[in-house]
């Protein structure tokens, strides 16, 4: 099950995504299709049959990010959040070997195409939340539990 929670950014990105395949990609898309069936015969047209399939998922992506908007509670970060890990966070942690990870927890709708996000449903999200600095972390992973300590935590916007 997918957590219904967004950063302002991650909210702002979907609205922006949309608002470019509604106002810009599909109009274009929708030109060509019309292009391409007024050359006749479109059962062997290779620009209809491409642009209709494109046609096809913007139409699928635009309700997604409709449906999901109005579903998504974004949120923002507050000054009682200082010290302690929350959704927004950037994170910094270490394990017993030195090895250093940071990254930020966010909702589900922002993880693609970021290696440094991950998502508040994560098992590392999870047992990372209210922990303060220094803190040590067991997390559950597909190799076994790993013992992580808490280097810094940091939110956007906050200095």
């Amino acid at each position: 099950m997918k957590t219904d929670l967004i950063t302002r950014e991650g909210f702002n990105s979907l609205k922006q995504e949309l608002d470019h395949l509604w106002r810009e990609k599909r109009p274009e898309v929708t030109k060509k299709v019309a292009w391409a069936a007024s050359l006749g015969d479109r059962s062997e047209n290779a620009d209809y049959q491409y642009n209709k399939k494109l046609l096809r998922e913007i139409d699928r992506r635009v309700r997604y990010l409709r449906k999901r908007l109005e579903i998504i509670k974004v949120v923002d970060y507050s000054p009682q959040q200082k010290g302690k890990v929350f959704f927004g966070a950037w994170v910094e942690v270490e394990n017993e070997q030195g090895e250093l990870r940071k990254f930020r927890i966010v909702g589900p709708d922002e993880i693609y195409a970021r290696k440094d996000y991950i998502s508040i449903d994560s098992p590392m999200a999870r047992a990372l939340l209210k922990k303060e600095v220094d803190d040590e972390v067991w997390v559950q992973t597909p190799t076994g539990r790993k013992q992580w300590f808490v280097i810094e935590i940091h939110y956007p916007g906050q200095d």
